[in-house]
Protein backbone atom coordinates (compact mmCIF):
# COMPACT_ATOMS: atom_id res chain seq x y z
CA UNK A 1 0.00 0.00 0.00
CA UNK A 2 2.74 2.63 0.76
CA UNK A 3 5.88 0.86 -1.45
CA UNK A 4 6.01 4.21 -3.68
CA UNK A 5 6.75 6.47 -0.39
CA UNK A 6 10.20 5.12 0.66
CA UNK A 7 11.78 8.03 -0.55
CA UNK A 8 9.91 10.49 2.08
CA UNK A 9 12.32 8.68 4.65
CA UNK A 10 15.32 9.82 2.85
CA UNK A 11 13.30 13.16 2.30
CA UNK A 12 13.21 14.42 5.77
CA UNK A 13 16.77 13.36 6.67
CA UNK A 14 17.64 15.52 4.03
CA UNK A 15 15.30 18.16 5.13
CA UNK A 16 16.70 17.70 9.44
CA UNK A 17 20.36 18.26 8.05
CA UNK A 18 19.60 21.50 6.02
CA UNK A 19 17.97 22.92 9.21
CA UNK A 20 20.97 22.05 11.22
CA UNK A 21 23.12 23.44 8.24
CA UNK A 22 20.83 26.92 8.61
CA UNK A 23 21.54 26.96 12.45
CA UNK A 24 24.40 26.41 12.39
CA UNK A 25 25.12 29.13 9.28
CA UNK A 26 23.36 31.55 11.80
CA UNK A 27 25.32 30.82 14.81
CA UNK A 28 28.33 30.86 12.70
CA UNK A 29 27.65 34.70 11.12
CA UNK A 30 26.66 36.05 14.90
CA UNK A 31 30.07 34.14 16.18
CA UNK A 32 31.93 36.51 13.28
CA UNK A 33 30.89 39.83 14.54
CA UNK A 34 33.07 38.84 18.17
CA UNK A 35 36.28 37.58 16.13
CA UNK A 36 38.47 40.09 16.26
CA UNK A 37 41.52 40.72 13.19
CA UNK A 38 43.99 43.51 13.63
CA UNK A 39 45.79 44.80 10.36
CA UNK A 40 49.01 46.50 10.21
CA UNK A 41 51.05 49.23 8.55
CA UNK A 42 54.17 51.29 8.66
CA UNK A 43 55.63 48.34 11.26
CA UNK A 44 52.76 48.70 13.29
CA UNK A 45 52.61 52.62 13.75
CA UNK A 46 48.58 52.58 12.32
CA UNK A 47 46.34 49.44 13.33
CA UNK A 48 42.87 49.24 12.11
CA UNK A 49 40.74 46.70 14.63
CA UNK A 50 38.01 44.89 12.60
CA UNK A 51 35.49 41.81 13.38
CA UNK A 52 35.80 38.57 11.41
CA UNK A 53 32.60 40.36 9.71
CA UNK A 54 34.92 43.67 8.45
CA UNK A 55 33.31 45.88 10.07
CA UNK A 56 36.14 48.53 11.47
CA UNK A 57 35.66 48.87 15.28
CA UNK A 58 38.96 50.80 16.27
CA UNK A 59 42.14 52.84 14.60
CA UNK A 60 45.03 52.82 16.82
CA UNK A 61 47.94 55.76 15.31
CA UNK A 62 50.91 56.66 16.89
CA UNK A 63 51.35 60.24 17.63
CA UNK A 64 55.00 59.83 16.41
CA UNK A 65 53.41 59.80 12.43
CA UNK A 66 52.21 63.13 12.66
CA UNK A 67 53.86 66.01 10.63
CA UNK A 68 52.19 68.38 8.71
CA UNK A 69 54.88 67.57 5.90
CA UNK A 70 53.63 63.76 5.79
CA UNK A 71 49.69 63.63 5.98
CA UNK A 72 49.75 61.78 2.26
CA UNK A 73 52.28 59.37 3.79
CA UNK A 74 49.66 59.14 7.17
CA UNK A 75 46.64 59.21 4.48
CA UNK A 76 48.41 55.83 2.78
CA UNK A 77 49.22 54.24 6.02
CA UNK A 78 45.77 54.22 7.59
CA UNK A 79 44.25 52.97 4.16
CA UNK A 80 46.55 50.31 4.08
CA UNK A 81 45.82 49.31 7.71
CA UNK A 82 42.54 49.26 7.08
CA UNK A 83 43.30 46.95 3.93
CA UNK A 84 45.05 44.76 5.97
CA UNK A 85 42.31 44.27 8.74
CA UNK A 86 39.64 43.64 5.84
CA UNK A 87 41.42 41.35 4.26
CA UNK A 88 42.33 39.42 7.56
CA UNK A 89 38.74 39.03 8.51
CA UNK A 90 37.80 37.85 4.72
CA UNK A 91 40.56 35.01 5.63
CA UNK A 92 38.81 34.06 9.07
CA UNK A 93 35.68 34.80 7.35
CA UNK A 94 36.56 31.57 4.74
CA UNK A 95 38.42 29.71 7.92
CA UNK A 96 35.28 29.49 9.95
CA UNK A 97 33.32 28.56 6.86
CA UNK A 98 35.17 25.70 6.03
CA UNK A 99 35.49 24.41 9.61
CA UNK A 100 31.72 24.63 9.14
CA UNK A 101 30.93 22.67 5.73
CA UNK A 102 33.62 20.33 7.12
CA UNK A 103 31.80 19.82 10.41
CA UNK A 104 28.89 19.18 7.97
CA UNK A 105 30.76 16.51 6.42
CA UNK A 106 30.27 18.79 3.28
CA UNK A 107 32.87 18.86 0.68
CA UNK A 108 35.83 21.71 1.73
CA UNK A 109 35.46 23.77 -1.13
CA UNK A 110 31.63 24.23 -1.44
CA UNK A 111 30.30 27.39 -0.98
CA UNK A 112 27.88 28.64 1.39
CA UNK A 113 25.65 30.31 1.48
CA UNK A 114 24.58 28.85 -1.87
Amino acid sequence: MFKGLGGLGDMGKMMKAAQEMQGKMAEMQESLGSIMVVGESGAGMVKATATAKGELTALDIDPSIFNSDDKEVVEDLILAAIKDAQAKAQERSAEEMQKLTEGLGLPADMKLPF
